[in-house]
């Protein structure tokens, strides 16, 4: 079987509207000479862009879907959610929740968004597919069940989830979300729940600002099933692996999952406008291999990485390119052009220690 890549044109024709990042232009505000807002479909057709030129894109099984369902949806969102959102975007645009600007006709691509996850999720539990990744827009793990944020306008992954157990029967599934950004949308939808382990590795009080917190632990049922990473800024390669030692990868074997879900967020990466991890593709390709590798020991190699934030239009597609090689087993001749520059600009030894000092105090009070 080869690695699945799960694209649909219609996902890269989703619009924010005219905006300077978050900000309605206009007034003071002067428009700005590229996409308009952070949030653009270049950094996504890039990425798929230099899969192909790198011979990558043939060794693919490049595969659609069907939009998800009205069912689909309400299973994760509230019927008055839906019903705003559909309303606004046939009406040309607008809002529906928290920093979300979209277009006309966002609906129904974010519906197409999520239906790319759905199948993605279904082949990989199924067996049709080794592992994938959905190249999905707009983004996902920000959504709320009642309201939109964070240019995020479905909750994908938790949306995929409930479907494909609702076709299959219950499942025990692991989300690894290492956008830089909290996975707060995906957090709330099964912060209650013990069938489901959220983990989020993200910069400290980034976004959502009053989100993520080592102590939010989940609750009810779910007490102990959802497990916040918070990194400081500038953290850079070696925070990430560090993490993925002392508390990604003991959380996924004490938890035994049938299936890890990839919120593959590649904000990260060491220019991105909207954070500051210093992250490059190493590190990403690094994440990669050690989540492939703990797929295979723990759920037969079942793994699934979902697109969600990125927004350096020159670095996003070399990050992803690196994630792609890793669970294809295929590498290509691409160098990172940014290694250097960012590998460079990787913090000092102190910080280093002091950061993994964090994170060894975070896991002797998770694990004991």
């Amino acid at each position: 079987m080869t690695t699945a890549f799960y694209h649909d044109e219609r996902c890269l024709w989703h619009t924010t509207g005219e905006h300077a990042l978050i900000v309605p232009v206009g007034g003071y505000v002067q428009p700005p000479a590229g996409a308009g807002h952070a949030e653009s479909p270049e950094t996504k057709r890039r990425f798929k862009n230099l899969l192909e030129v790198s011979g990558l894109w043939k060794k693919l099984d490049v595969r659609d879907a069907p939009s998800v369902t009205a069912e689909d949806m309400r299973r994760i969102h509230t019927p008055d959610y839906l019903q705003k959102f559909k309303a606004v975007s046939d009406a040309g645009g607008g809002n529906a929740g928290h920093y979300s600007p979209f277009g006309r006709g966002s609906y129904e691509i974010a519906m197409v968004s999520a239906g790319l996850v759905k199948r993605g999720v279904l082949d990989v539990l199924t067996g049709a597919v080794r592992n994938g990744y959905v190249l999905s827009r707009p983004p996902g793990h920000h959504c709320l069940s009642d309201a939109s944020m964070g240019f995020c306008l479905l909750a994908n992954i938790p949306i995929a989830l409930e479907a494909a157990r609702a076709a299959l029967g219950p499942k025990r599934i692991a989300v690894v979300d290492w956008d830089v950004h909290h996975g707060n949308g995906t957090e709330a939808a099964f912060y209650d729940r013990d069938d489901t382990l959220t983990i989020s590795l993200h910069q400290e009080a980034c976004f959502p600002v009053d989100k993520g917190a080592a102590s939010d632990r989940g609750a009810g049922k779910g007490l102990g099933h959802n497990l916040n990473i918070p990194l400081l800024p500038g953290g850079g390669h070696r925070a990430y692996l560090d993490a993925f030692e002392l508390l990604v990868a003991p959380a996924l074997r004490a938890f035994k999952p049938d299936m890890i879900v990839v919120a593959s967020g590649l904000d990260a990466n060491g220019v991105d406008p909207l954070a500051r991890m210093l992250a490059h593709a190493e590190t990403f390709r690094a994440m990669a291999r050690q989540i492939k590798d703990l797929a295979q020991e723990l759920c037969g190699g079942r793994l699934l990485c979902v697109h969600e934030g990125g927004y350096s239009e020159l670095m996003v597609p070399f990050c992803g390119l690196a994630i792609v090689e890793t669970l294809s087993g295929e590498k290509t001749d691409v160098i990172d052009p940014m290694f250097e520059i960012v590998e460079a600009q990787q913090p000092p030894a102190d910080m280093i220690a002091f950061q993994r000092a964090r994170l060894e105090a975070q896991a002797k009070a998770v694990f004991g």
